[in-house]
């Protein structure tokens, strides 16, 4: 299942949301989006969990958490 995770500090690294998410499960993949001008994040990510189980308790146990001093929104991704 792919999750779409927003309202990210700009200084959260993929590192750290791929622990993050962990916790919950395998990660196929994490997907931190930059900003190619600028070479900065753009607040948000999308990660892939296979387990759509896993993806299902990740999104209850990490919507509206902080992380790096913002509070992170975490969904489905459509």
């Amino acid at each position: 299942m792919k999750l779409l995770v927003r309202n990210l500090a700009r200084t959260t690294t993929e590192n750290e949301l791929r622990s993050l998410f962990e916790q919950y499960g395998q990660v196929q993949y994490c997907n931190l989006v930059m900003d190619p001008a600028s070479g900065k994040s753009k607040g948000f990510a999308f990660i892939e969990i296979p387990k759509p189980a896993e993806a299902r308790t990740a999104i209850r146990e990490l919507n509206q958490t902080s992380l790096d001093g913002n509070s992170i929104r975490v969904k489905a991704a459509d």
